[in-house]
C-alpha cells in the first residue's frame, strides 16, 4: 500500500498514526500463551475474548480517571478471512478521526454524535498493518483519540482485499464498547476504563459485600451476589419520555428522588415510578437496520441510497454500490492509500423498536437510538440515578442472546450461526470461540452496572444433537451465563439472575407441560418468569381469573422464586391482538371491567384487585409494566424490517379497537403520517388494517398480490396516478404506522390523564410490600397461612388469602374481586372460606375487632384504619385487613 495521500489534501501533511511493534508483539505472545496454558479451546477463548475489541493501553498502576493512555490495543476474531486465504499483508486496521472545519483532526466539536440530523462530516482515514495469530488479528496503535463523554473518539474497523484482489471488504468489531452510528458502521474506540473509574455511583459498588452495602447480597463462591428485589417495574426507554432517551429517564428519576428526599408531594404521574426496588429495562442493545431507510453511516456524503443499495452501508463497504446513488459510495475511499480524507454522511440512529431485534454484534454497547448525546455514559448515569434514590433501586438488564436477526450474518463470522431459527438466525453456542464471545458480550453489557440479568427466551438456547436429530437445551451454557463475574468500579460481584424459560415451548402442549422451574432447580438462587406472566395470559377476557386458578395455585404454593404479575410488554401486546367482536364464537371480553375496549384493557392490566393480589397475597417478586401503570396504550412497534413489517402491522389490526378511543384519532397531533397517506378517519384506518390482515392470511403474505387486490377494492391509501398500489406503498404504510403508534405510546403524552386517587392507591400498595420482604415466601399452611377462591363462585371470582409474618407480629387478610358481579366480604367470611377461622393470629381472635383496614381500593366503601366490617367489592376492587400484636 502506498503511503502517499495524493490528492487527499491536508491529510498528506498530518502525522501518520503509528503502530507500536513491541505492544503488538506482546498481544500476539499473550494470545499464544493463553492457548498453550488452557485445558481446551473454550478455556483459551474465554481469555482471548476479554482482549478482543479496542482497549486503551495504560501502565500498571495508572489511574484511568486522570492518566491518559499510551495507545490502544485492537483484537479481532477473523475465521472467515483466514479460511479465504487472505494474506496478512492485505489486511489493515482502518481508523476514522473526525476533522474539524479548520482542518485539524481530533477536535471534540468536529462531529457531535448526539445530533439527529443527517449531515456530512470529514474524517481523516488511516490504514495500518496488523499481525496475525491463527484466526486472530492484533495491533497496538498510538496517537488515537479515544471517545469520552465530551467527544467522539476515532472510529475503527478491519478492511481487507478480497481474494480476487480488486475489491475490499470490512470486518466490524462485535465486541465494541460504543457504536454511535449503529451496528453497521465502524465502532468507536472508547475510553471505557475512564468511564468506569469516574462513574457517579462508585461508592454503591464499593459497598457490596460489606456491612454498609447499598443493596443486600449473599456470598456466592467468595463473591457477593445481589439479592432479589421485593417488587419490580418493567420500562421501555424509547417510549417512556418524549425524547425516548436514557438521559431523559435518568432526569425523571433524579427529580422524583429529590422530591422524596425533601418530602415534596409527587405529581400523580410520578407516583407510577415509586414503590419498587428494581427496574427491568427492556433491551438496550444496538439493533438491526432497515434497508432503504436507516443508513446512519454513508461513505461519500449525504446521498440517498438507490434501489440496489444496502441501506445499512454494507453494500459499498463490500465494494458494491448503486448506479442510482448521486455519489458512488464505492469511490468514497481509496484503500490503496495509508492516509486520506473522506466525506461521510452521519446521523444518530433513530429506530423504533422494542429492543429484541438484536444482531448480537455490538451487544456490549448501548443502543445509540436511546442515547440523546450519543454517549454510552447515559446508560451509566441512568443506573447511577437509580442507585442514588433514597432507597436504591436495582437495575435489571434484559439480555436477548437467544437469537440473532438475519442481518447479523453481515456482521459476524460464519461460525457464529448454526442455521436459520424461529427469530432469524440460531446461534452456534457449542462453537468454543462463539460461546466465549457471547459470554464476554454479556459481561461487558452488565459492566455498565447491572444489578440483575434477565435471560430472554432461555428455552431458545439449544443445539442440534446429531445422534437424535433433535434440538437439545444447552443448560450448561445457561449455567455459564449464571457464573459470569461482573466488575464495576473495581468491585467484583454477581447479579440477581432471572430466566424466562417456557420449555418445552414451542411444543404444542407447552402451556400445559411447562413447569417454569427447570432452571430454579438447577440454580437455587435464580428466579424464573411465572406461568401467569408469560405472553399468553389475557386478563381482559372473561373467566381469565377463574380458568387460570390452577396456575395461580402453583404461584401461591411454589412461587417464591418466580417473577409474577400479569402486566408486561408481552401480555399487554397479546391482549391487544384479540379481535373485538360481537360474535359469540370469538373471545369474550370481560363486560364487568368497563364499557369500552380501551377502558377495559387499561383496567385489566392495572386493576386494584390484580395489584393487591400479587403485591400482598402472593409470593415471589411481582412485576408491573410502566405503561400499564399509566393506563397508557401499548403495542408492538418495529420499523427495522421491511420484509415482514407489513405482516407485523396486519397482526396488530385489533389494536385500534383496544387503544384508540373514538375521537382520539382525530386529535391534531395524532397519527399525522397515516393521515398524510390518506387515512382521514379512525374508521378508514380500521377497515384498511382489518382487510390487510385478512389478505395477509389469504395470500400467504404475497405483497404484490395484496397490493393488487387492495387496488381493486379501493382504499384511502394513495398509490400511483391511476390509484394502483404497489408493495412499496404497503411498506410505506407499515412504517408510517410504526412511527405514529410509537409517538402515541409515549408516556409524556398521557401525563395529564393520571388519576389522583388511583395513582395514590397503587403507590400505597407497592410501598406496603416493601417493608414486608417475608411476603416473597411461599404461602405456608404450617404457619397458618392459606389462599383460595370463594366457592361457589355464583357469578363472582373472589381471590382470598391469609398471610402471616414469620415472627408472629402481623397477619394480613386479603379479598380481591378479580372478575364478576359486586360481592360483600368481611374478615369473618374470608376466614371461613379459607377454613382457618378461630386460629390465633397474634392479636386476639381472627374475625375479632382487632382486624382493621390496611388497604382499600379507591371505589370501595372502606377507609384505611377503620375497624373490620362488611365491604362491598365491585369488579377489580380489593381490600386488605391487618391484625398485629400490640395493636
Amino acid at each position: 500500500m502506498s503511503g502517499d495521500a495524493g490528492d487527499a489534501g491536508d491529510a498528506s501533511r498530518d502525522r501518520t498514526r503509528e503502530t507500536l511493534p513491541d505492544r503488538t508483539e506482546a498481544l500476539v505472545e499473550r494470545a499464544r500463551a493463553d492457548r498453550e496454558a488452557a485445558a481446551d479451546r473454550f478455556e483459551a477463548a474465554r481469555s482471548l475474548a476479554e482482549r478482543l475489541g479496542a482497549h486503551p493501553i495504560r501502565p500498571e498502576g495508572a489511574d484511568p480517571a486522570t492518566d491518559p493512555p499510551e495507545g490502544v490495543a485492537f483484537g479481532f476474531w477473523t475465521p472467515d478471512l483466514v479460511d479465504a486465504g487472505v494474506p496478512v499483508d492485505d489486511v489493515r486496521l482502518e481508523l476514522f478521526t473526525p476533522v474539524a472545519e479548520d482542518g485539524g483532526d481530533g477536535d471534540e466539536t468536529a462531529v457531535d454524535p448526539g445530533r439527529d440530523d443527517l449531515r456530512e462530516a470529514t474524517f481523516r482515514v488511516d490504514r495500518l498493518p496488523v499481525e496475525r495469530d491463527e484466526e486472530f488479528h492484533w495491533v497496538a496503535v498510538d496517537g488515537i483519540a479515544l471517545g469520552t463523554r465530551d467527544r467522539l473518539g476515532a472510529l475503527y474497523q478491519l478492511v481487507y482485499r478480497t481474494a480476487g484482489g480488486d475489491e475490499w471488504e470490512t470486518v466490524r468489531d462485535p465486541l465494541a464498547y460504543s457504536l454511535p452510528f449503529g451496528a453497521f458502521a465502524p465502532a468507536e474506540a472508547y475510553d471505557w476504563p475512564r468511564l468506569d473509574a469516574t462513574r457517579p455511583d462508585g461508592d454503591h459498588f464499593d459497598s457490596l459485600g460489606t456491612d454498609e452495602e447499598a443493596l443486600p447480597t449473599t456470598a456466592d463462591d467468595g463473591l457477593p451476589r445481589i439479592d432479589p428485589a421485593t417488587s419490580m417495574v418493567e420500562i421501555h426507554p424509547g417510549t417512556s419520555t418524549e425524547s425516548g432517551s436514557l438521559a431523559a429517564l435518568a432526569k425523571r428519576f433524579e427529580a422524583i428522588g429529590e422530591k422524596l428526599r425533601t418530602g415534596e408531594p409527587l405529581a400523580p404521574h410520578e407516583r407510577n415510578y415509586v414503590g419498587y426496588d428494581a427496574i427491568q429495562l427492556m433491551p438496550v442493545e444496538p439493533l438491526t437496520q432497515a434497508y432503504g431507510r436507516q443508513w446512519y453511516w454513508r461513505p461519500g456524503g449525504t446521498y440517498e441510497p438507490g434501489d440496489g443499495e444496502d441501506a445499512r452501508g454494507s453494500g459499498p463497504e463490500r465494494g458494491g454500490g448503486s448506479d442510482d446513488a448521486p455519489v458512488d459510495p464505492a469511490s468514497a475511499f481509496d484503500r490503496e492509500r495509508d492516509l486520506e480524507r473522506a466525506r461521510v454522511g452521519v446521523e444518530r440512529p433513530d429506530q423504533t423498536n422494542w429492543g429484541y431485534d438484536v444482531v448480537v454484534s455490538g451487544f456490549g454497547a448501548a443502543n445509540p437510538a436511546i442515547l440523546e448525546t450519543g454517549r454510552p455514559d447515559e446508560l451509566v448515569e441512568f443506573i447511577a440515578a437509580c442507585h442514588g434514590m433514597p432507597d436504591p433501586i436495582r437495575v435489571v438488564f434484559d439480555v436477548a442472546l437467544g437469537h440473532a436477526d438475519e442481518s447479523a450474518a453481515e456482521l459476524l463470522p460464519d461460525p457464529f450461526f448454526e442455521g436459520p431459527g424461529m427469530y432469524g438466525l440460531h446461534l452456534n453456542y457449542r462453537q468454543p470461540v462463539v460461546r466465549a464471545i457471547i459470554l464476554e458480550l454479556q459481561r461487558r453489557k452488565a459492566n455498565f452496572g447491572a444489578d440483575g440479568i434477565r435471560i430472554d427466551g432461555a428455552q431458545d438456547f439449544t443445539y442440534h444433537d446429531e445422534e437424535t436429530g433433535e434440538q437439545v437445551h444447552d443448560d450448561a451454557f445457561l449455567a455459564e451465563m449464571d457464573r459470569v463475574t461482573h466488575e464495576v468500579a473495581g468491585t467484583e460481584y454477581r447479579p440477581w439472575m432471572i430466566y424466562e424459560d417456557g420449555r418445552p415451548w414451542p411444543r404444542e402442549d407447552w402451556e400445559l407441560a411447562s413447569t417454569y422451574r427447570t432452571l430454579i432447580e438447577q440454580h437455587p438462587h435464580a428466579f424464573q418468569w411465572s406461568p401467569v406472566t408469560f405472553a399468553h395470559n389475557k386478563p381482559a377476557l372473561l373467566t381469565f381469573w377463574a380458568t387460570k386458578w390452577w396456575r395461580m395455585r402453583e404461584v401461591g404454593e411454589m412461587g417464591s422464586q418466580w417473577i409474577t404479575g400479569v402486566a408486561n410488554h408481552d401480555t399487554l401486546r397479546r391482549g391487544s391482538q384479540v379481535e373485538v367482536t360481537d360474535d359469540w364464537g370469538g373471545a369474550l371480553i370481560n363486560p364487568y371491567l368497563a364499557d369500552s375496549p380501551p377502558e377495559t384493557i387499561r383496567e385489566a392490566y392495572d386493576s386494584p384487585a390484580a395489584l393487591v393480589w400479587f403485591h400482598v397475597a402472593m409470593p415471589g417478586v411481582p412485576m408491573d409494566f410502566l405503561h400499564a401503570n399509566y393506563r397508557a396504550p401499548w403495542g408492538f412497534v418495529r420499523d427495522t424490517d421491511p420484509t415482514w413489517n407489513v405482516k407485523v402491522v396486519a397482526e396488530e389490526a385489533p389494536w385500534i379497537d383496544w387503544h384508540v378511543p373514538e375521537g382520539a384519532y382525530g386529535e391534531r397531533d395524532s397519527f399525522t403520517r397515516l393521515k398524510q397517506l390518506g387515512f382521514e378517519t379512525r374508521a378508514e384506518l380500521r377497515e384498511f388494517v382489518t382487510t390487510l390482515a385478512a389478505l395477509v392470511d389469504a395470500t400467504d403474505y404475497d405483497l404484490d398480490l395484496i397490493a393488487e387486490l387492495l387496488s381493486v377494492k379501493g382504499t384511502p391509501l394513495r398509490g400511483n396516478a391511476r390509484g394502483e398500489l404497489a408493495a412499496t406503498d404497503l411498506q410505506a404504510f407499515s412504517f408510517a404506522w410504526s412511527a405514529d403508534v410509537a409517538e402515541y405510546l409515549v408516556l409524556d403524552r398521557w401525563e395529564d390523564a393520571q388519576g389522583d386517587a388511583r395513582t395514590a392507591f397503587d403507590r400505597r400498595v407497592r410501598e406496603f410490600r416493601q417493608p414486608r420482604p417475608w411476603l416473597r415466601r411461599d404461602v405456608d399452611p404450617d404457619r397458618g397461612e392459606a389462599f383460595g377462591y370463594r366457592h361457589p363462585t355464583e357469578g363472582t371470582v373472589v381471590y382470598q388469602a391469609l398471610r402471616r409474618d414469620p415472627d408472629g407480629d402481623e397477619a394480613l387478610l386479603v379479598a380481591c374481586n378479580v372478575e364478576g358481579t359486586p360481592v360483600e366480604v368481611s374478615p369473618t367470611d374470608v376466614l371461613d372460606d379459607l377454613g382457618v377461622a378461630g386460629r390465633d393470629d397474634g392479636g386476639e381472635r381472627d374475625g375479632a375487632p382487632d382486624w382493621t383496614v390496611a388497604l382499600a381500593a379507591p371505589d370501595t366503601d372502606a377507609s384505611v384504619g377503620s375497624d373490620a366490617g362488611v365491604v362491598t367489592l365491585e369488579t377489580a376492587d380489593a381490600v386488605v385487613w391487618r391484625a398485629g400484636r400490640g395493636d
